[in-house]
């Protein structure tokens, strides 16, 4: 069987997209990695003490990735849910640019 040219190179604190599963059209961060699984998170749905366990194949990498989150998770240090939710806001309001800013 030879390999998925779709499946998607994820690291930790990069956002995805669910394209498949209860969870579709939703956005998480990548919170772990044992291929060909992921742990993906939200903050909202699924909290840190709730990490949704996830095919790559089934997600869609979103080109992004939350230093913050990168580097603590790297480092052994625990993330919270909250972390998690203004990383996603963060990224979010990048992809919406400053037009949609209220002020």
């Amino acid at each position: 069987m030879s390999k998925d040219k779709s499946e998607v190179e994820v690291k930790l604190g990069d956002v995805v997209y669910s394209k498949a599963g209860r969870d579709a059209n939703r956005h998480y961060i990548v919170m772990w990695i044992n291929s060909p699984y992921i742990g993906i998170c939200d903050g909202d749905l699924h909290k840190t003490d709730k990490i949704k366990k996830k095919k790559v194949k089934h997600v869609k990498s979103m080109e992004y990735n939350s230093s913050y989150i990168h580097n603590k998770l790297s480092a052994g240090e625990k993330v919270t849910s909250s972390e998690i939710r203004r990383a996603l806001d963060e990224y979010r309001a990048e992809q919406t640019g400053p037009e949609h800013e209220e002020g």
